[in-house]
């Protein structure tokens, strides 16, 4: 299920993207714009160096992108911070001796499958750069 862990990864990015001082780019300060703890920060840009997005160095402040926003996909940060499980949720254990029951879990397996491949396709059409687009523009 998707969390605000993607959100918070997009503002990160787009912080570190728009700001040239990336020495003021502290889990404090980014915390601070987020609205959030800087352990949740640390956190998640964690999963973003881990995913080959963004860097930073042993005692210096600040992180820095080693890919152009232009090529960062919606679908790149999305992988980074979501576990691999699916969007969807299917409860455990429906009933088999009910007509419904039996049959809910295949039916809806096809339909999350189609709507979690319509949204990876389209977070893959969306960059960072077209989140800096709007809203710097």
């Amino acid at each position: 299920m998707i969390n605000s862990r993607f959100s918070v990864a997009i503002h990160i990015l787009s912080l570190i993207a728009s700001t040239r001082d990336t020495h003021t780019l502290t889990s404090d300060y980014i915390a601070s714009s987020v609205n959030t703890n800087p352990v949740v920060i640390r956190r998640i840009s964690s999963q973003l160096k881990k995913a080959g997005l963004i860097a930073s160095h042993a005692g210096v402040s600040g992180y820095k992108l080693v890919v152009s926003p232009k090529d960062i996909t919606l679908l790149d940060i999305y992988r980074a911070v979501q576990a691999p499980e699916d969007l969807f949720a299917i409860h455990d254990n429906p009933n088999p001796n009910c007509a419904v029951g039996k049959q809910i879990q295949s039916t809806l397996d096809d339909v999350f499958c189609s709507v979690q491949q319509a949204l990876e396709s389209k977070l893959e059409e969306e960059t960072l750069q077209d989140i800096l687009d709007h809203l710097f523009h």
